[in-house]
C-alpha cells in the first residue's frame, strides 16, 4: 500500500484526490493545507486521516510515503525542495516552479535524492494523446509541415478556478496553466522546440496576466511551430494540438477529442478506448514497488519550464 500526504487542498488537489480514493492500492494517510476549515473539511470527507496547517509536519509524517505538492507554482520550490531533503518520493503540479533557476534545482536535488519524482501531466496517460501520439508515430499525417497549438478562452481564470493567483502575471495565465501540457506533449512526441519567438498581449493592469499570445518556434529538423492564444473573448473554449502533414491533419481538441483526415477528406472523429482508466496513480505505485513505471520526472518538467520562460517574455 502507498500511503499519501497531499498538501495543497485547492480545486486541483481535490481533483487527483478523487483518482486516489478509487485506487485499491494507495491510501492518503494525511492532508495539508494553510485553511484549516478546508484541511477538517478534506480531512472528514476522507474518513478522518491526519490532519496539517504547517507543510512541515506532514513531510515530518512517518506514515507518509510519497507527498503530493498541489500547491501554487511559487511554492513548489521551496516545499519541494524540503521534501527531498526528507527524502520521499514527490509528485508535483505543473509548471515545476516558478524559475528556472528554481526548475533546475528542484530537478538536480531530485537526482541527488534518489526518489521517485514525477511531474502530473496528466495528458500522457490519456486515451485522445495516447492514440495521436501513436498515430503520429504510424506516419499517419506524412511528412509534417506545421505544429500548431490554439487555446481560446471566452474568460480567463475560468468560472472554476478563480483565485488569488491563476489570473495573476507572476504565477498564472493560461500560457503556462494550459500551455505547459502542450508544450510537453510537444517535447515527449516530437522533441525540442528552438528559436523561439513570442509577443504577449498584456492589459493595463501590471499584476494581471496575458490576454494573448503570438508565438513561433521551430522544431530540430526546422519545421515550423505555432502557438496563439485569446482571453476575454466570445465564443466557447476551444484548445486545438493540429499537427499538419503533407498527406494529413491530425488534431487533439478540447483535452479528449481526436480529429484527423487524408488530403481531400473532411476532418472526422477517431475512435479509441475510452475504458481504459488513467493510468498515473498505476504507475506511481509500480515505481514505489521498484517496478519499471511510465513517469515524467523533475527533468522533463525543467525541459518544458525552459520554453515556458521563453514564451511568457515580457
Amino acid at each position: 500500500m502507498l500511503h499519501i500526504g497531499i498538501i495543497g487542498l485547492g480545486a486541483i488537489g481535490q481533483r487527483l484526490i478523487k483518482k486516489f480514493k478509487e485506487h485499491p492500492d494507495v491510501e492518503i494517510t494525511a492532508v495539508c493545507d494553510r485553511l484549516e476549515s478546508l484541511v477538517r473539511e478534506t480531512s472528514n470527507a476522507l474518513g478522518g486521516v491526519h490532519t496539517y496547517t504547517d507543510y512541515q509536519g506532514l513531510i515530518a509524517d512517518q506514515r507518509v510515503d510519497l507527498i503530493y505538492v498541489a500547491v501554487p507554482p511559487k511554492f513548489h520550490h521551496p516545499i519541494v525542495m524540503d521534501v527531498l531533503k526528507a527524502k520521499k518520493h514527490v509528485l508535483c503540479e505543473k509548471p515545476l516552479a516558478n524559475s528556472l533557476d528554481e526548475a533546475k534545482e528542484m530537478a538536480q536535488a531530485a537526482k541527488e535524492a534518489g526518489v521517485i519524482h514525477a511531474m502530473n501531466f496528466p495528458l500522457n496517460y490519456e486515451q485522445g494523446a495516447t492514440k495521436f501520439a501513436e498515430m503520429i508515430g504510424q506516419n499517419y499525417v506524412g511528412k509534417l509541415r506545421r505544429l500548431q497549438l490554439t487555446m481560446h478562452f471566452p474568460e480567463w481564470p475560468r468560472f472554476w478556478q478563480k483565485n488569488d493567483w491563476v489570473g495573476e502575471r507572476e504565477q498564472g495565465g493560461f500560457v503556462l496553466e494550459v500551455g505547459v501540457h502542450f508544450i510537453q506533449q510537444t517535447l515527449k512526441v516530437f522533441g525540442a522546440i528552438k528559436n523561439i519567438q513570442t509577443r504577449l498581449e498584456l492589459p493595463d493592469d501590471p499584476q494581471k496576466c496575458e490576454t494573448g499570445v503570438i508565438a513561433t518556434g521551430e522544431l530540430e529538423d526546422g519545421t515550423p511551430v505555432l502557438i496563439e492564444g485569446l482571453s476575454q473573448i466570445a465564443g466557447k473554449e476551444h484548445i486545438g494540438y493540429t499537427a499538419y502533414g503533407s498527406e494529413g491533419i491530425l488534431s487533439l481538441e478540447n483535452w479528449g477529442e481526436l480529429k484527423g483526415g487524408k488530403n481531400g477528406e473532411e476532418l472526422n472523429v477517431i475512435s479509441f478506448d475510452e475504458t481504459k482508466p488513467n493510468r498515473l496513480i498505476d504507475e506511481l505505485v509500480k515505481a514505489a514497488n521498484g517496478q519499471k513505471a511510465e513517469l515524467y520526472d523533475f527533468e522533463v518538467g525543467y525541459r518544458a519550464q525552459e520554453i515556458l520562460e521563453e514564451l511568457r517574455k515580457m
